[in-house]
């Protein structure tokens, strides 16, 4: 007990330690942000205590923040939660003739009825419970599904501003993904605070927070927590408290990192052995990501919901107010630069923040020259006097000139700042033809070859299907020897997998090795499951190319790796049935629809299995499941169909066949066993 008691002892000597000797270092140096303090509770022993605990000594602070976008960002769905008209909540989709309706039960509960319409008949309809809404209300309201743990989201989004129901960001145009889209680490990591993630999923969580917290911003708060109760004090006025982060008093570049962490929004390329919850403020971001965003020529009009970091840096206000803040030291360097909280407040809502704020920020440089250079008489008049909340009209603030409003081009009915500070420009100017540039990492200048071609490769894959970024990604993935060939390989597999070279995937197998695959290279668990999907894209590879055996193994690893992947339980599942295996196939199956009961591909998968075992009724049970959950899924219909041929309805076989050719007018097995069976019912009058 002496013995323990004296290592706690010294324990606590060496972390005052560490905290007093850096303090005396800020104090002497005045805060110099040349320095990279060191701050305790990013050390690993730090732990997330939450807002309540922070409420305790901050009440007004957390009062204030709640009505902020952040505080109410993320909640459960209810009425108070919600800034939608349910009067008219009803929207219909053209491409895939889905009608959607959202309405509270009597129980005060949200749903989202999907159905289908034929004169005045209904001939589909599926309806889901609403778990969360996400988004604070200012823009948008989106809305959750959380069911055995996976989050997805719903196919209707309401925008505030223009006050109307439609298809979320991504949904449009032919690509509704209806109620299975993944709401992962990467989305939640920055829309809430952070959560109890699954590892060895996609979009499994134990828990979920409702909303961004303190800790967000401010890091960890244990050791804060336990200094502040053993009554030790520091003089926030003239030195840091290295207990907790205050970005206030980071340098420039760190506390521009805390708000690109989530303000950056684009093509995010996770470090090696790094995850979406790993960054801390005061730590460097392109430690733990690059994010990459398309750089057109002609196209500085154009930008995206969440890229107010990326714009602002644009600004010569701010690429000078950073070279002033280098020459002058000061314990809150950014009182001598332009960063985002000479603006914003972090903790009051920009609907509580007055115009005038924002006026000042640009008369602190600007006010001498106002007189000279702005064009409106109005705001000569009215900031030659002081600026007044009262006299200020839309037109007569800096704001509405320099930072005009706009629409993003990644989200629909939602207008924002541009918050690229420059002289206002003619439409002449920006008419100008587009010519793309590249990929450019925004928070790193010079990002490594490996993660260039990942950027490509999830450009490619993400967001915009357009060959020439899969060039660029073999251009960088370029290996010389074994090594380098080594440390590429989850990217190469990813790159021939998308250019369908099964082929070339093969070979890489053949030349490293199975076993040496499995066993040394291929086998590291992580939260972005890089290697277990590297193992799927294998075993999809080498089932492409009939090397059924092979495959096998891939897919075990896959899952073993990844066991809450749907789809890596799914494929081991439909190859071991392959390999006649089907107590283990049964098995397989049974798991991935225990854990995500509406995963369609499995249903029928199953159903497959159950018909070739002469189990027609499981089978149609099986198939009629899936097609609730996904009525235009093609490969079911031909299931479907498989069915009704075996037994001996030709009828129905010709009615399901002639819908999947109306879906799919090319899908050659359709065609060919419609031919099939035109061709028997000919023969048999």
């Amino acid at each position: 007990m002496q013995f323990k008691f004296l290592i706690c002892c010294l324990l606590f000597v060496f972390l005052n330690a560490c905290r007093n000797d850096n303090q005396n270092t800020q104090t002497k140096t005045g805060g110099d942000p040349s320095e990279k303090p060191i701050y305790l509770n990013h050390s690993d022993t730090a732990h997330y205590v939450g807002m309540q605990q922070c409420r305790l000594c901050h009440q007004k602070i957390y009062d204030s923040f709640l009505r902020t976008g952040m505080g109410s960002s993320f909640d459960h769905a209810t009425r108070k939660k919600s800034a939608a008209d349910f009067s008219r909540a009803a929207i219909y989709d053209s491409f895939s003739n889905f009608h959607y309706k959202a309405f509270w039960n009597h129980s005060d509960s949200l749903f989202i009825l999907e159905y289908r319409m034929e004169g005045k008949d209904t001939t589909y309809q599926r309806r889901e419970k609403i778990d969360y809404i996400i988004g604070s209300g200012q823009h948008t309201n989106s809305h959750l599904q959380f069911q055995n743990g996976f989050l997805t989201q719903a196919p209707m989004t309401y925008y505030t501003q223009s006050k109307r129901w439609d298809l979320p960001p991504g949904f449009e145009g032919g690509v509704n993904t209806r109620f299975s889209r993944k709401i992962g680490l990467e989305c939640i990591s920055c829309h809430n605070a952070l959560p109890d993630f699954v590892a060895g999923s996609e979009n499994r969580f134990n828990s979920l927070p409702t909303g961004i917290n303190c800790e967000r911003c401010h890091g960890p708060g244990s050791i804060h927590v336990q200094e502040r109760s053993k009554g030790t004090k520091v003089d926030t006025a003239r030195e840091i408290d290295f207990t907790i982060v205050n970005p206030a008093k980071l340098p420039i570049d760190l506390q521009f990192d805390v708000c690109m962490r989530c303000h950056l929004q684009g093509n995010t390329i996770l470090r090696n052995e790094k995850s979406f919850s790993d960054f801390r403020p005061g730590m460097k971001l392109k430690n733990f990501m690059d994010v990459f965003l398309p750089k057109y020529e002609n196209a500085e009009e154009e930008f995206i919901m969440a890229s107010h970091a990326d714009r602002l840096k644009m600004s010569k206000c701010f690429q000078y107010g950073i070279k002033n803040a280098t020459q002058k030291k000061d314990l809150k360097p950014y009182k001598n630069a332009l960063t985002c909280v000479s603006c914003h407040n972090p903790h009051l809502s920009v609907k509580e923040t007055g115009k005038e704020v924002f006026n000042q920020t640009c008369l602190n440089c600007h006010g001498k020259s106002v007189e000279k250079n702005c064009s409106e008489k109005s705001v000569k008049k009215i900031l030659a006097n002081g600026i007044h909340q009262s006299d200020l009209t839309e037109k007569a603030n800096c704001v509405s000139c320099h930072l005009p409003v706009s629409g993003s081009i990644d989200i629909p009915h939602v207008r924002i700042h541009d918050h690229f500070i420059r002289k206002p420009i003619t439409k002449k100017e920006s008419s100008a033809i587009k010519t793309f540039l590249g990929l450019f990492a925004i928070n790193d200048e010079s990002p490594d070859s490996l993660t260039k071609a990942s950027a490509y490769l999830n450009q490619y894959e993400k967001f915009e299907k357009k060959t020439y970024y899969l060039d660029s990604a073999e251009k960088y993935l370029y290996s010389k020897n074994r090594k380098t060939l080594f440390r590429n390989l989850d990217a190469l597999i990813q790159l021939y997998f998308l250019k369908e070279s099964f082929a070339t995937i093969q070979l890489l197998v053949n030349d490293i090795g199975l076993n040496q695959l499995l066993q040394t290279r291929l086998n590291k668990a992580s939260l972005d499951n890089k290697n277990a999907w590297s193992c799927y894209r294998i075993g999809e590879s080498l089932t492409q190319l009939k090397k059924d055996k092979e495959a096998l193994a891939f897919f075990e690893q896959a899952a073993k790796l990844a066991p809450y992947v749907p789809e890596f339980l799914d494929k081991l599942a439909v190859s071991n049935a392959k390999a006649d295996d089907k107590n283990k196939a049964h098995q397989y199956f049974e798991i991935c629809i225990q854990q995500n009961p509406k995963f369609a591909a499995s249903l029928s998968n199953l159903g497959f299995l159950f018909l070739t075992e002469g189990n027609v009724k499981a089978a149609g049970k099986m198939y009629a499941q899936a097609l609730r959950l996904s009525p235009d899924n093609t490969e079911i219909l031909l299931n479907l169909a498989g069915l009704y041929n075996f037994t001996g309805d030709n009828k129905a076989a010709l009615h399901t066949l002639k819908r999947v050719i109306q879906l799919d007018p090319g899908n050659k097995k359709a065609n060919q066993i419609l031919e099939s069976l035109k061709g028997q019912n000919t023969h048999s009058h």
